[in-house]
């Protein structure tokens, strides 16, 4: 039994990871902070935009913490965000 576990431990293939890729649509993020919130790894934050009438949008400032739960995407209201 040992001998048939380690054959298939050696034919399983780790996929290698690819980077995590996080898009904030400009156009589209109104500032309401629910991604910021909702983050658990705190990898969002409110940047000021004076460009925007909000006055803010979100911003990636920690990408290497993302682990692609994709709570921002699926809970920002207006499709702003889109994690890869």
């Amino acid at each position: 039994m040992a001998e048939e576990i380690t054959v298939m431990n050696q034919n399983v293939r780790q996929k290698e990871k690819t980077p995590v890729r996080i898009e904030v649509i400009f156009e589209n993020c109104k500032a309401c902070d629910i991604c910021v919130d909702i983050c658990p790894q705190q990898v969002l934050a409110m940047r000021k935009e004076a460009a925007k009438w909000e006055g803010y949008v979100v911003e990636v400032i920690n990408l290497e913490k993302c682990t692609r739960c994709m709570l921002c995407e699926v809970h920002c209201p207006d499709f702003a965000i889109k994690v890869f």
